[in-house]
């Protein structure tokens, strides 16, 4: 007698479990959730990119990181500034600053996806070479998360708005009172945790450009392109280097 082959059927899917919640589709609240004690931005949309407009960002560390105004993670962010340096054209690091548990950026993108692409370069060989500086010697090498979970962004769109970043970024020691315990550069003036070295056109400044300090290290961010950070800051009263930021740029 010829054996009668089981028909399968296809099965539907419960549409909500015992307790009665729906799995599945798009949904209020839904997605992998910031991770971090301060987790960041936001998980929306972000902005289109003017490339004529500088972009201000703010990366923190997760707690495990520690302390980052240090020579050893200075050390690692410059090697991760020169990585991005030869990385691409179509994103720049012009300026930065350490606090102690952030970084401070001023780049410049071709459009989105290059802001995108080249902080993700950065943030990836700077995870590298700090959990490389920070491993005590002789320890296995630390591994794991450094970046907290979102970065801050937003962009510069007017002269006024330049300077009171570049303010902020490389005069932000001060507001944090670093530079009461911290050895400036310049007779103790500017923040050595930082390319304020860099800037040229401080108030207080009279040496030639080609005169640093002894010790100074090499050059490792980018030229500005954008006509705010080439020639629109300039307008107006030069930068000093004891002014105290405000709360926001």
């Amino acid at each position: 007698m010829a054996r009668v082959r089981k028909r399968h059927q296809q099965l539907e899917l419960p549409k909500a479990d015992k307790n009665g919640q729906k799995r599945g589709g798009k949904r209020d609240n839904a997605g992998r959730k910031p991770t971090g004690k301060r987790a960041g931005s936001p998980h929306k949309r972000r902005p289109e990119v003017n490339p004529e407009h500088p972009q201000h960002v703010v990366l923190r560390v997760v707690k495990a990181v520690g302390w980052l105004r240090s020579g050893k993670a200075h050390r690692a962010i410059r090697r991760a500034l020169a990585n991005v340096l030869d990385y691409t054209v179509r994103f720049r690091i012009v300026h930065y600053s350490l606090q102690h548990n952030h970084l401070h950026l001023m780049c410049e993108a071709d459009d989105k996806a290059a802001l995108a692409d080249g902080l993700k370069s950065f943030q990836i060989s700077a995870a590298k070479h700090l959990n490389r500086e920070l491993t005590p010697k002789g320890a296995r090498r630390r591994r794991g998360q450094v970046f907290e979970d979102r970065y801050h962004v937003e962009a510069i769109t007017s002269v006024a708005q330049t300077k009171r970043t570049l303010n902020y970024v490389l005069n932000n020691w001060r507001k944090h009172r670093r530079d009461r315990t911290t050895v400036g550069l310049f007779d103790g003036r500017i923040d050595p945790y930082s390319s304020g070295v860099w800037y040229f056109d401080w108030k207080e400044r009279t040496l030639p450009y080609f005169t640093f300090p002894p010790g100074c290290e090499q050059h490792l961010t980018s030229n500005p392109q954008s006509w705010l950070l080439n020639t629109g800051y300039k307008l107006g009263p030069p930068l000093s280097v004891y002014e105290v930021p405000g709360p926001h740029a």
